[in-house]
């Protein structure tokens, strides 16, 4: 924890992230039979290959799970490998991501203002959301924001044809045949139409991706229409996820945490977000909040005013775990239970990180006050757009100008730094974008 780590992580469908393993286990189902893995055969002929052969072999096991014979042959009939697929699942990331660029592109101008609009149109419907689970609409919103860009990126990939895919070949396959046979459930429910069930390549769907286990066990009918819609009814994913992250041990009133400052020489050595310690150990190891105040009032140790627009005050028992996204130079946070529910979500810290910050912000707090242990800061998306529309005019061909630097615009970075005399990294920053402005 003691120096800045670049993030080896997968973004949420907004920005091309995984849920796979934040959501919760599935519900308990029957025993089901053993499935032989995947004939080699299959995996020889992968691009188009059928699944015919290995979805009758799955029939056993997904009768014994409640899938019905007239389901599987109406959905599971006629698909083929995505190869696509698998390359995602077996794919080791070629891009390491500082925090500074993850939470720039995330929690950015754009997606403030838009979590306002959201958070303004959807007052009443938050409202009785909040009543009921006892989580904000800050929180929820900015979940529904980091997942699917308020319900404009959902992902691409039809679930069945994915997941039997995954559930055939690869690594993790008992995972998506648990999945998949959660699918097969839900279009027998009548809540969703197959048609509609198009998601991330891993099988979450919907305004705020649940993974079809997930629904199964948290999905809400908000909106009375008799469905549990996550995809098209706004109410019914906005309920959804309050649940999930109240069931995740959400403590209504509290906040997520604190943005703290360490005492000079402070040994983090085993420091995490798991390894808790009461407030009242924090403040006798020389933590204080980042504006140099007590955690606590130090004399009667009685709470100070809510916290980031937590209704609760703290105690000298609560418990708080240390995490320092980028070493102990950069910020840090102490985080509570709610952040722990935000992980619950998608589990990684960064990911967490830019839910509760984004919270923060719809809320009207300011941005954290310690700066990342960087020169070259991230980019916002619009600041993204505006370097590619630069790295155009010098003659790149990025395909379109999206905010997202894949690929090809990495190459065009990597040629542009070069010739700057910048390290040629293929990571767009703050010194690249103010270089080419001038050039």
């Amino acid at each position: 924890m003691s120096a800045a780590r670049p993030l080896t992580i997968r973004l949420p469908v907004a920005a091309a992230a995984l849920l796979l393993s934040a959501c919760a286990a599935q519900r308990p189902q029957p025993p089901a039979p053993a499935i032989a893995p995947a004939q080699p055969a299959l995996v020889a002929t992968l691009p188009g290959a059928p699944l015919a052969e290995c979805v009758e072999r799955l029939r056993p096991a997904a009768l014994a799970a409640g899938v019905q014979a007239l389901t599987l042959e109406r959905h599971l009939a006629d698909l083929s490998v995505d190869a696509e697929v698998l390359s995602r699942l077996d794919k080791q990331p070629e891009f390491s991501l500082p925090i500074w660029d993850y939470l720039a592109g995330l929690v950015d101008e754009e997606r403030i203002e838009a979590g306002r609009e959201k958070l303004q149109q959807y007052q009443d419907v938050l409202a009785q959301i909040s009543s009921r689970y006892g989580v904000p609409a800050e929180a929820v919103v900015a979940v529904w924001g980091i997942e699917s860009n308020f319900g404009q990126t959902t992902g691409s990939y039809p679930l069945l044809r994915s997941l039997t895919t995954l559930s055939c070949l690869g690594r993790r396959q008992a995972f998506f045949r648990g999945e998949l046979f959660a699918t097969l459930r839900i279009l027998q429910s009548g809540d969703v139409a197959a048609g509609q069930l198009i998601g991330s390549w891993a099988g979450a769907f919907g305004q705020t991706q649940f993974m079809p286990t997930t629904y199964e066990r948290l999905a809400v009918d908000h909106d009375g229409d008799g469905r549990r819609d996550l995809i098209a009814s706004v109410p019914d994913a906005l309920a959804s996820t309050a649940r999930f992250l109240r069931d995740a041990g959400w403590r209504s009133g509290q906040p997520w945490g604190l943005e703290v400052r360490l005492p000079a020489g402070f040994d983090a050595r085993g420091e995490s977000r798991r390894n808790t310690r009461p407030l009242s150990a924090w403040m006798t190891r020389g933590l204080t909040r980042v504006d140099g105040s007590p955690l606590l009032s130090p004399a009667s140790q009685q709470p100070q005013p809510p916290e980031r627009g937590s209704q609760e005050a703290l105690s000298a028992a609560t418990p708080a775990g240390l995490i320092l996204p980028a070493g102990v130079n950069g910020p840090a946070f102490l985080v509570l239970r709610n952040f722990n529910a935000f992980y619950r979500y998608n589990a990684a810290e960064s990911y967490g990180l830019a839910i509760a910050h984004l919270s923060d912000r719809l809320r009207g707090e300011p941005a954290f006050a310690t700066p990342w242990p960087t020169d070259d800061p991230g980019l916002s998306r619009a600041q993204r757009r505006q370097l590619q529309e630069l790295l155009v005019r010098r003659g790149h061909d990025i395909g379109e100008i999206d905010g997202r630097l894949g690929e090809r615009s990495r190459a065009a970075i990597r040629a542009e730094q070069q010739r700057l005399g910048q390290p040629a990294t293929g990571r767009g920053g703050q010194k690249l974008l103010l270089a080419l402005r001038e050039d």
